[in-house]
């Protein structure tokens, strides 16, 4: 599970998962570039620092997903410093909570922006680089709630189960050069779920099977793995280190 001269971007990776994931892969051997969206520069910088730290290789990336030209202009930019990437990995994301018959549109509209549209953008200007070279490992990361659904968090869930749609569909289009999976984690203690009630987070706790919130460090195991040769015959399919919530 050795990643020795490939590159990956991680979006997100300034913190949560993405910078678990982020530092996972820099460990394994790649040259990773932390993405972070405008206003995270510093903490993506502790990543990086944190990285080299260690030994390993990394330079700090802005960029909206959510917004079509931050996301060609910061493709560009990873290109001209590494070539075509080896490895993305689609992690950035946000959460809100709001029962639907309350939810301001504007929310839905924000959390599909950067959840779903974002996947797709940040794919459809990296991906035919890959093509282009003849290999490549695409990882998004959706949710269980993906599978199963939430109360409060239909937006959410609709943006993730997409994500896992999405995952599968281009896994047909672009393989075999291309392999695309996806990452459905259950509930991570990480600062996604700051927004999240306590009454919630209590009743989600008493459902797992396995009686606790994951760690970062249960879930990034998995993104190495679907990179590295040990993953090669992969392909269209959602991995779930989720404690047993999403039994599927």
């Amino acid at each position: 599970m050795r990643l020795d001269s490939k590159t990956a971007l991680v979006t997100g990776a300034s913190s949560g998962i993405g910078r678990g994931i982020a530092e996972a892969l820099a460990a394994a051997g790649a040259t990773v570039a932390v993405n972070h969206p405008p206003g995270e520069g510093s903490a993506a910088a502790d990543v990086v620092e944190g990285i080299e730290d260690s030994g390993g290789e990394a330079v700090s990336l802005e960029g909206d997903v959510s917004d079509a030209d931050s996301v060609r202009s910061m493709v560009e930019r990873f290109d001209e410093a590494f070539g075509p990437a080896d490895v993305l990995v689609n992690n950035a994301g946000i959460l809100r909570q709001s029962p639907l018959v309350e939810m301001p549109v504007e929310q839905w509209d924000e959390v599909m922006s950067v959840d779903l549209r974002g996947v797709f953008l940040v794919s459809r200007f990296v991906v035919p680089g890959m093509v282009e070279q003849g290999e490549g490992r695409v990882i998004n990361v959706a949710s269980q709630l993906g599978f199963k659904g939430a109360e409060e968090l239909t937006h959410y869930c609709a943006a993730k189960g997409g994500v896992i749609a999405f995952t599968r569909s281009l896994a047909r289009e672009v393989s075999p050069e291309v392999t695309v999976n996806a990452i459905a984690p259950g509930p991570i203690e990480t600062d996604l779920l700051d927004d999240i009630t306590e009454e919630w987070r209590e009743r989600k706790e008493a459902e797992l099977p396995m009686g606790r919130f994951g760690r970062v460090e249960d879930v990034a195991p998995t993104a190495v793995f679907l990179a590295s040769d040990a993953g090669s015959y992969y392909t269209g399919q959602t991995l779930s280190p989720d404690g047993g919530d999403a039994m599927h």
